[in-house]
């Protein structure tokens, strides 16, 4: 991977689901899930190693869902993986439970289960990601026994610019995450939330509000499920001054397609789509 002048967030267009990509200004690779584009064929197993990528320092997965790992077989075939976080409360025979409820394991999701499984030992050498600082929340099982409200928060830091990607924790997951004076702490240095859930009701907390003000809200989904999804974001966000007149407060890969945010030290933070 050729190192970049600035680091790099894109968050992709994988309809109803949810991938990441980050670009630490050395070239090391931060991956937040790895949904897929059944509409496109775009996978990030193919887009990742197309455009550089040579290996994933860290993947983090958010959900143990199925929009959220669905390209995960592909990826691991493709790309080495150096570190690996999740919600690691939930026992791996626990979640192969709760899934095989719910039907026959997939393929994505036996991979996932392979790697919540064997994947039980920290890096002794982490990757460094020149400056970006990564910290992370959940919620722990039993105290919640469903995939929402077990998602893996993440936070991401980088000279000022502070991202929040929540998975698809609800607002009872949020309410416990809130109990926590440094989940608040991090809350208020937020500069671009990632809705919750799709941006769907139940991921939407207000009270998450009383300590964000972010610049912008993003939402990553294949279709607006509720008229009110963008409103209730869009009261909570300062906008930005969009190209062609007006302020947008909220973007959506289902609108704008592919997001990107770059940002250099001392420099301001640029959002560009498409």
């Amino acid at each position: 991977m050729g190192v970049s002048v600035v680091m790099r967030v894109q968050i992709f267009n994988v309809e109803h689901g949810f991938c990441a990509y980050i670009i630490a200004n050395n070239g090391n690779v931060i991956l937040i899930d790895c949904g897929f584009n059944d509409t496109t064929g775009f996978r990030p197993s193919s887009y990742l190693p197309r455009n550089g990528c040579s290996g994933i320092e860290h993947l983090f997965v958010s959900n143990f869902d199925q929009d959220h790992i669905a390209d995960l077989p592909r990826l691991r075939a493709a790309l080495p993986i150096t570190l690996f976080s999740r919600n690691r409360s939930l026992p791996p025979q626990a979640l192969r439970q709760m899934k095989e409820t719910q039907g026959p394991i997939s393929r994505a999701m036996d991979s996932l289960l392979d790697m919540h499984e064997k994947w039980i030992y920290d890096e002794p050498n982490p990757p460094d990601f020149a400056g970006i600082e990564i910290q992370t929340f959940c919620n722990s099982y039993p105290t919640f026994t469903d995939t929402n409200n077990l998602s893996l928060v993440t936070f991401l830091r980088y000279d000022g610019l502070g991202i929040l990607f929540p998975g698809d924790v609800e607002r009872s997951g949020w309410l416990a995450l809130l109990e926590d004076a440094s989940f608040r702490t991090i809350l208020r240095s937020t500069s671009f939330l990632v809705a919750s859930h799709h941006g769907r009701q139940s991921g939407y907390c207000a009270e998450v509000f009383d300590y964000c003000t972010p610049y912008l809200v993003i939402v990553s989904d294949a279709r607006k499920q509720f008229a009110t999804q963008e409103q209730d974001y869009s009261r909570h966000a300062q906008g930005v001054p969009w190209e062609g007149g007006g302020t947008r407060y909220v973007l959506s890969t289902r609108r704008d397609g592919m997001i990107t945010i770059t940002k250099d030290v001392g420099a301001s933070w640029h959002v560009t789509t498409g």
